[in-house]
């Protein structure tokens, strides 16, 4: 570990004990100066405590930044993603994935400004988020230092993060003296829950890990409808009413709460190559989810819906693995942005105890001809007949490996 030449370095701070401890490990070991970045994302808590926290820590007030990225975090990475229908292992919809390289792109951002030069995180050793987060440094700033305390001190155990904490004066909340039943991680788009009670993937998650949603059994006996604008891919208004991309998450988000919508026990596979059992809450991005493919379905090509249903895996997987800011994923991005050209109009869906269904679509760009699927006869520009040489010709190599295999099968 070097501790020598490290003047000022940014840390990405919750305000919360762990990163408390890591404020003070860095003074202490690296003797150097420390700018504390808090990001609101929409994690739901107050952090105004933050900015009080690290004065009491002894940071100068001009080292630290407190920023409401929110519509910047809807806006250019979470409706992005969406475009895509991005779901890691087919189901995980990348809540706290996304987050990441938006944190570390503002933790660069300051680095410039305040001329640090090095940047901190408080990401285990064992977990994907030391990737998102050091790929995405290394990305915008090649000759960055990256200080993950995690993977350097021999504060190994609960005991001893107390007891450092102690030691240094930092406050400890009471109910974080004791271990923490699991860690949670929100924003958003999501909360997310792991370790602890949640280790044991074979035993169902207890009621009070839940957070962002009721249960589907509580939810509301009658269905709730609601009606969703898009632009080009994005979701611009609810129920007809224009909002920003914040906005509408954070309404889609108690939609979902209310009708027990968007919970999901995933057991996955992690980027440095452990599998992780994880409960993810994620109720406005799930009706985000399946309003956008209801829109698709009317307004996409049948080459291009399903080239990008062939891609949308890798472009998940980037994102996953921390590949925000890499050439392929933003080669991807180029192609789905020109997939949605056309993906314009409204959807109308049912919400009802945990669950989510499209339930009507309109479009002014609309590639679904009535008069082509009718059962009714018409005036259309369909003939029945051209349908068997289609089948023959598809027909054609199934015939011949047919024919072949007769000839050899004794």
């Amino acid at each position: 570990m070097q501790t020598k030449g490290i003047k000022r370095v940014v840390l990405a701070y919750s305000g919360g004990l762990d990163t408390s401890i890591i404020l003070k490990w860095l003074h202490t070991t690296y003797g150097c100066e420390v700018v504390t970045f808090t990001a609101d994302l929409g994690q739901g808590e107050e952090l105004e405590p933050a900015r009080e926290k690290a004065l009491l820590l002894g940071i100068k007030p001009e080292h630290i930044f407190i920023e409401d990225l929110r519509e910047e975090f809807v806006r250019d990475y979470v409706f992005p993603m969406f475009r895509a229908n991005a779901q890691y292992e087919g189901l995980y919809l990348l809540g706290t994935s996304i987050a990441r390289p938006l944190i570390a792109k503002k933790q660069i951002e300051i680095a410039r400004q305040v001329g640090a030069d090095a940047v901190a995180h408080g990401a285990t050793g064992k977990g994907n988020d030391q990737v998102r987060f050091e790929l995405s440094y290394y990305a915008l700033e090649p000759d960055i230092k990256v200080i993950a305390p995690w993977r350097e001190w021999d504060l190994l155990s609960r005991t001893q993060l107390i007891e450092f904490a102690e030691q240094n004066q930092i406050p400890i909340a009471r109910d974080k003296r004791g271990d923490a039943p699991f860690s949670v991680d929100a924003n958003l788009l999501h909360s997310s829950s792991e370790g602890k009670v949640l280790e044991d993937p074979a035993n169902e998650t207890p009621d009070y890990v839940y957070s962002r949603t009721i249960s589907p059994e509580e939810a509301p006996d009658k269905a709730t409808y609601v009606t969703i604008d898009f632009e080009r891919g994005d979701a611009v208004a609810i129920d007809g009413v224009k909002m920003s991309p914040a906005n509408i998450l954070t309404k889609l988000n108690q939609l979902g709460h209310d009708n027990g919508i968007g919970r999901l026990d995933l057991v996955e596979n992690r980027f440095v190559g452990m599998k992780s059992r994880g409960m993810y809450e994620t109720p406005g991005g799930t009706i985000l989810y399946f309003a956008h493919r209801g829109i698709e379905s009317i307004t996409l090509d049948r080459g291009a819906a399903h080239l990008k249903d062939e891609l949308m895996p890798k472009y998940a997987e980037l994102i996953y693995n921390g590949f925000w800011f890499s050439p392929e994923r933003e080669m991807l991005q180029v192609m789905i942005d020109k997939s949605q050209e056309f993906v314009t109009g409204e959807v109308r869906l049912k919400l009802y105890k945990g669950g989510v269904w499209v339930v009507g679509r309109t479009s002014p760009y609309s590639l679904y001809d009535q008069d082509l699927v009718t059962f009714e006869e018409g005036a259309v520009a369909y003939d029945h007949h051209d349908a068997a040489g289609f089948i023959k010709l598809n027909a054609l190599r199934l015939r011949t490996l047919a024919k072949r295999n007769q000839k050899f099968s004794g």
